[in-house]
């Protein structure tokens, strides 16, 4: 395959990186978004695991022909933005994409993490302050935006909102000086200063943190200084502080010690006895947040027993300004100067030229608004470079009226039987009562008469426009097949593939899609003795979108053919075209599902890519 020299020509490329790449759902989508004057080129994705690696490698260097690199690297490894840099060589990165999970910050509560550096998000973010795109997506679950009561939420805008542009920071250092040291007690001044600092010091990070615990321990002093001797070696809650500050400057050897503790638990199968709870003990005695938490008690005592009240409210203040987020020191600062309108109109500003992205609020995005036959919901947030539009809608393709149907998506590939395998396309079964809803379409879902149904897309492959399809797709199991092309299985169709169930199976599913939901099978199923453990069935709903694909096979139920649904059929609920071969193994077991990524698990995973195209088309549509 090979990109069409006139589409090219006519166009301005748009660079463009895929963190957290899975399956290639965002990559897919944004390889179909263009605009009359620019498209994007695929400079590089990455991801953890090797099976993503090998669908993009085959997908994007072997069928497409790009040259697209691949990073199959842990994004949390020091190593990895070195490695990065290194394979972009100095190219500009125009857009990044990625779905970090933000799963760490549940385990912040009332306190916060010394050092983020053990989150995905912050390694994502580290990544866009290094490349400094004009635009970046990040995609989330809904979930994310009411998790611990929208905390979540609002710690990712303010961490999005706290990127600022290394350049331009010694403005803000030289304001600090002149407008608020003469404001604030020097100590408490100096935490303030030390930590503003660690936002540039990623090369010296560890010095800056030195710094600033050595003066913690000097305001420790200080609330000391008026409590006996005596008192001051022995008091509970004396020690409490200093022994708390100890431990929270030994960062490392407690990770290493929680590290020892969880894998301990795991080979010993620590779970569901007697011992669970003193281990979680352990673990969560040594975590930054409880350490604080124990801390501010501390100083609260002590402030009374040695009448040094505004000494340890200095020593709060600096413990909250440790683990505050650039934006939270921006509030505390402007807290100090509100009443001086000259300082702040300054320090405003100073603020817009120093923060490199703006952001409003995270958008909700239903897939289906975007012809895609299923109503999955996700977040993005979408952070704006100072110097781009800002962009706060991802407006809909398709209007509710005009959403692509279930049946629409799927009903050519209703020809596969128990345990079989399907590699061409045959005459499917006709179901005469939903053949109504099969429309004409364009590419992204409105309805037109001189377009095509969304079956004939997925077969025709909605990359048309730029490239010209003169490599066949083809399916490897592993990566070491990859350059052994006799080990290449060519076929017309691929994924379509269903599990040999025994008739047990098959008449409890049955049963269900009679029913056509689960709940209400149950009685009949207990009577026939086929009650299943597990927790929850699917029916599809043919004249409806589907609910939100997920990792399992089995927990939808064709609306006909009453079987668990195929990879390829899961994939068109999802908008990929048929020519994305999902490779390695089709599924897995238990946990391996985690470790291996079969093909279930990278198209459930995935984002849904004609949603990916709707935003990589509005970003063109924006960007400068």
């Amino acid at each position: 395959m090979s990109q069409k020299k006139d589409f090219l020509i006519s166009r301005k490329s748009v660079n463009y990186l895929d963190l957290f790449a899975g399956a290639g759902g965002f990559s897919e989508g944004f390889m179909q978004a263009y605009t009359d004057d620019k498209y994007y080129d695929f400079r590089l994705a990455s991801d953890i695991n090797e099976n993503c690696e090998l669908t993009h490698r085959v997908r994007y260097n072997k069928m497409l022909g790009l040259d697209t690199d691949f990073i199959c690297q842990d994004i949390m490894e020091d190593s990895f933005l070195p490695n990065l840099l290194k394979k972009l060589n100095g190219q500009d990165i125009d857009v990044v994409t990625g779905g970090p999970s933000c799963q760490s910050f549940s385990l912040a509560g009332r306190r916060k993490k010394l050092d983020k550096r053990d989150d995905l998000f912050y390694h994502y973010l580290k990544v866009i302050k290094a490349l400094r795109p004009k635009y970046f997506v990040m995609e989330n679950v809904k979930g994310i935006l009411t998790k611990d009561e929208g905390r979540i939420k609002e710690r990712i805008l303010r961490e999005i909102r706290s990127i600022v542009d290394d350049m331009k920071m010694e403005q803000l250092y030289a304001f600090l000086e002149e407008s608020l040291k003469p404001l604030l007690p020097a100590s408490l001044y100096s935490a303030l200063y030390i930590r503003m600092n660690m936002e540039t010091a990623d090369g010296d990070w560890n010095r800056m943190n030195e710094l600033f615990f050595n003066n913690l321990d000097q305001q420790l002093k200080d609330i000391t200084k008026n409590v006996p001797y005596n008192v001051s070696k022995s008091d509970n809650n004396v020690n409490t502080i200093r022994h708390g500050l100890l431990l929270l400057r030994m960062k490392q050897q407690r990770e290493e010690i929680r590290k020892q503790l969880i894998q301990l638990k795991t080979n010993a199968h620590i779970d569901n006895d007697v011992f669970v709870d003193s281990y979680n003990s352990i673990i969560g005695t040594i975590s930054d947040e409880q350490i604080l938490d124990n801390i501010i008690t501390a100083i609260d005592k002590v402030s009374e027993l040695g009448n040094c009240k505004n000494e340890a409210h200095i020593l709060r203040q600096s413990l909250e300004i440790l683990t505050a987020t650039f934006d939270e020191c921006i509030d505390f600062i402007r807290g100090l100067i509100n009443q001086k309108k000259a300082v702040t109109a300054h320090f405003e500003k100073l603020l817009k030229e120093i923060r490199l992205y703006n952001i409003e609020e995270p958008m909700v995005l239903l897939s289906s608004d975007y012809g895609v036959p299923q109503n999955r919901e996700r977040v993005v947030f979408i952070g704006c470079r100072n110097d781009q539009k800002l962009i706060t809608k991802i407006p809909a393709t398709v209007t509710e009226e005009e959403k692509v149907k279930v049946y629409e998506a799927i009903w050519d590939l209703d020809m596969v039987g128990n345990g079989e395998t399907v590699t061409t396309y045959k005459m499917p079964k006709m179901i005469e009562q939903y053949e109504p809803e099969k429309r004409y379409r364009t590419v992204q879902g409105r309805p037109d008469d001189k377009g095509l149904l969304f079956s004939e897309w997925s077969r025709k492959g909605r990359l048309g426009h730029r490239f010209d399809f003169d490599v066949e797709p083809f399916y490897v199991m592993k990566m070491s097949e990859l350059d052994k092309p006799k080990s290449y299985q060519r076929m017309e169709l691929f994924n379509h593939q269903t599990s040999l169930q025994n008739n047990t199976v098959r008449e409890r599913l049955r049963i269900i899609a009679k029913h056509g939901d689960y709940d209400e099978a149950k009685s009949e199923l207990k009577e026939r003795g086929l009650e299943s453990q597990k927790r929850n069935y699917v029916v599809l709903n043919p004249i409806g979108q589907s609910p939100t694909v997920c990792t399992m096979p089995d927990d939808f139920i064709h609306y006909a053919a009453c079987r668990p649904m195929t990879v390829r059929e899961m994939a068109r609920l999802q908008s990929f075209d048929d020519s994305f071969v999902f490779q390695g193994k089709r599924q897995t077991g238990g946990n391996n599902r985690q470790k291996e990524i079969p093909q279930y698990t990278l198209v459930g995973n995935a984002v849904p890519p004609l949603m990916a195209r709707a935003i990589a088309n509005t970003i063109l549509q924006h960007i400068k």
